[in-house]
């Protein structure tokens, strides 16, 4: 059986044993609706106040900033729609992730306008030009802390500063869901007023997220019904997936993250190194402003989908920063932004489980499988 070696992580990280150890512990007591007197409420209330805590010190934030979604999908979503009371216009990067272009155009629908702001070559913001793009009736700016496809990291505190100068009235939106758990992420720090993230990007649960919220903002919720979360996300909290959460944040706590960041920059430039030596591969991205974890390479004259069976086929998963490989037959958004080949590229990113092994593997499977492709190609 052909060894597997998983470099996907950017889609979605394997679960961290310590979140594994607290999701059990959690089912094991038999916990309540924490919304409850009983006994076996106040033990779930206590659980989830203690991963709020855990989220919170990983992110910069008080643990009543904290708000629990299902994930960054969600988090977002409840950002664009929780500030539309506020104007009937937003302004978002031409980079940001699909939940946050498609939930402004849905708005758009509704007699709100959008202002999608240009990017340069490396995928990177202009924070004046976020800025400018506020008019009198904006609620809203949005802009990714980094890019979930190519890896850039935007100037997202020089975008706070700018937007704030423009206007000290308009919410910012940050999504960080790329970048928790790869770069050290404050929300105090950056002073934005909307935070969101997804746990299992960084080895969290699927299911679980956090949309972090500045103290003393009230804004409509997404979600209505009960009283939970302060009234600002209705539904029964996932305890469990809550709990899982936690224990991922905590895991980086003490120095953890910036080791982790270390190792996987030092792997991924490990293959980047291989990748520049194959004919016809180039990288995207800002070549310094970019996440750790994560490699998007243009591939000129070969399909990325062909690429991506061949290197499943050797035991190597990645995925293409195209979406025509995945969802959707069309160009990927951000790569056409950028003013790049939307249509042939690759990405491949590490994780907190990576080995130095996967990465050689990786790179020796991406040269004969390129190499193999062409020759067909030819006809050879």
């Amino acid at each position: 059986m052909t060894s597997r070696h998983y470099l996907d992580h950017a889609s979605t990280s394997p679960i961290r044993p310590e979140a594994v150890a607290a999701m059990n512990q959690w089912w094991a007591a038999g916990h309540g609706d924490p919304s409850r007197m009983h006994a076996e409420a106040l033990g779930a209330r206590y659980e989830i106040e203690q991963a709020r805590q855990q989220v919170a010190g990983c992110f910069g934030a008080r643990s009543r900033e904290v708000v629990f979604t299902s994930g960054a999908t969600e988090s977002i979503a409840a950002a664009v729609r929780g500030a539309s009371h506020r104007g009937a216009h937003q302004v978002l990067s031409a980079v940001e992730h699909s939940a946050v272009r498609l939930s402004a155009q849905r708005l758009s629908a509704q007699r709100h306008r959008a202002t999608v702001v240009g990017v340069d070559r490396t995928g990177r913001v202009d924070p004046d030009d976020m800025a400018a793009a506020i008019e009198p009736h904006t609620a809203a700016v949005h802009c990714q802390w980094a890019n979930h496809e190519v890896g850039t990291v935007q100037p997202v505190a020089e975008v706070v500063a700018a937007c704030r100068e423009q206007s000290p009235e308009v919410l910012i939106h940050v999504d960080a869901a790329a970048a928790a758990g790869q770069i050290p992420v404050s929300f105090e720090e950056i002073g934005a007023d909307l935070l969101s993230i997804s746990a299992h990007k960084f080895g969290g649960p699927p299911g679980v997220g956090a949309l972090l919220v500045r103290r003393g903002l009230r804004i409509v919720p997404l979600l209505e019904g009960g009283d939970q979360e302060r009234a600002r996300r209705a539904g029964l909290e996932n305890g469990a997936a809550i709990a899982g959460f936690g224990a991922a944040c905590a895991a980086l706590l003490g120095g953890a993250l910036e080791q982790e960041a270390s190792r996987a920059r030092s792997q991924t430039d490990r293959l980047r190194h291989r990748a520049q030596e194959i004919e016809g591969v180039e990288f995207y991205g800002h070549a310094t402003q970019r996440l750790p974890h994560l490699v998007c390479l243009g591939i000129r004259d070969v399909e990325p989908q062909a690429v991506l069976i061949a290197l499943d086929r050797a035991g190597v998963a990645a995925h293409s920063g195209s979406s025509c490989a995945s969802e959707s037959l069309e160009p990927s958004p951000v790569l056409e932004a950028m003013g790049v080949d939307a249509h042939h590229s690759l990405r491949f990113s590490v994780g907190w489980s990576t080995s130095d092994d996967d990465i050689d593997a990786a790179a020796q499977a991406l040269e004969e499988a390129l190499a193999d492709l062409r020759r067909l190609r030819l006809g050879g």
